[in-house]
């Protein structure tokens, strides 16, 4: 199937590797208008040259940046909240910086691109927000993920509050909870393993399907939330881990 996202404006954040990079490329496969950003402009070099997208610099965590992006782009069709840190540690592992820049950017930077982009979407009468999460969060626990897990717990809560408001008006809100995904963050959290190999063998024989996902994967059921397949989804904990949660 092709041409699912034919007609509307896209904009997703960390747009320049992992989930955001693999999602820009399937939504632009689908014909969306895509604004893809990042933090890092330089790791968008990819994508600038595909028709129909526009690439950009975006600190989310910067206020005024926000504001000056939803004043540029106006209406979204899809808004794809992808930024987040995965910080290692158990609770007394956590330094108070840490555990404020984890939620700062994890939580409150998507409180942020909402508040910016929700009233021009609620004027052209919907839209579709997508906010990632994980299964590490209020659906299930991983060792040394203190930070982490509590602020994917408050996406999922921010998910479906905005989900519950502004039902009415044309807004669906889901939260996105992968497992692990072949990405940067996971390759990083390995490496930096005594016999990573080992460990990181050990870790996928876990699941049930034998491997851990890829970015693509994830990208196409982003596709799906963001068009008129999913017009019934709204305020959900969209599990994609390979059965690991089961």
């Amino acid at each position: 199937m092709s041409g699912r996202l034919a007609g509307r404006t896209a904009l997703i954040t960390a747009a320049g590797q992992g989930i955001g990079h693999a999602t820009a490329q399937a939504f632009h496969r689908e014909g969306a208008r895509l604004w893809a950003t990042d933090i890092d402009e330089d790791k968008l070099a990819g994508l600038a040259a595909l028709e129909g997208v526009i690439c950009r610099a975006l600190d989310v965590r910067d206020p005024s940046a926000v504001e000056a992006a939803a004043t540029e782009i106006g209406a979204l069709d899809v808004l794809f909240n992808c930024a987040g840190r995965v910080p290692q540690g158990a609770l007394l592992d956590c330094e108070p910086a840490d555990w404020e820049e984890t939620l700062r950017l994890n939580v409150t930077a998507m409180y942020r691109m909402i508040r910016a982009f929700l009233p021009a979407m609620l004027a052209a009468g919907g839209g579709s927000i997508i906010n990632m999460a994980s299964v590490v969060s209020s659906l299930s626990a991983a060792p040394d993920r203190c930070a982490y897990a509590t602020s994917k717990a408050a996406v999922i809560g921010l998910s479906k509050s905005v989900a519950l408001d502004y039902a009415a008006q044309g807004i669906r809100c889901n939260a996105l909870c992968p497992g692990a995904v072949e990405t940067p963050s996971f390759n990083e959290r390995f490496s930096a393993l005594p016999g990573s190999g080992a460990a990181r063998a050990a870790f996928t024989a876990r699941h049930p399907v034998g491997r851990i996902g890829s970015p693509s994967e994830v990208a196409a059921l982003c596709v799906y939330l963001a068009s008129d397949e999913a017009a019934f989804t709204t305020g959900q904990t969209v599990v994609i881990d390979g059965g690991l949660s089961l």
